[in-house]
């Protein structure tokens, strides 16, 4: 049998939605405010949904504390507090949060303590949420 586990993360961080494949004007038209020159940020909350076999000998289908830790070190270290557009990760794409959300799936995808990642939940405000699943 499956279970799943869920855990839920909270980090901030800022970002400009700009790309150099439009014009300024069509980057205003197509991101609105997002586009302002200096950037604006948001409290983001992530949500990491881990399936797997439930170990007989602990109960749990991953541990809460090792997955704390690499959560932590893969993506709240990373991103809590900075400019996604100065990280490598966004060199080449717009830091939308669907981007981010595809990014803190593939940061997790292979380094989960056990189980596997069922998707990854981006909270960007009380009602823009993005989420990221395995295909």
């Amino acid at each position: 049998m499956i279970a799943c586990f869920g855990r839920r993360y909270a980090l901030s961080a800022s970002h400009r939605l700009h790309t150099e494949a439009l014009s300024a004007e069509e980057n205003k038209t197509v991101y609105g405010k997002c586009n302002n020159p200096f950037g604006h940020g948001h409290n983001y909350v992530v949500e990491v949904l881990v399936s797997g076999a439930v170990a007989l000998e602990t109960g749990m289908v991953v541990d809460l504390a090792a997955l704390d830790e690499v959560v932590h070190a893969k993506v709240i270290d990373r991103f809590d507090h900075n400019n996604l557009n100065l990280d490598p990760l966004f060199l080449n794409r717009v830091p939308t949060t669907e981007n981010l959300s595809r990014v803190i799936y593939g940061l997790l995808k292979d380094a989960l303590p056990a189980g596997e990642l069922k998707h990854i939940r981006v909270e960007e405000t009380e009602n823009n949420f993005f989420e990221c699943s395995r295909e």
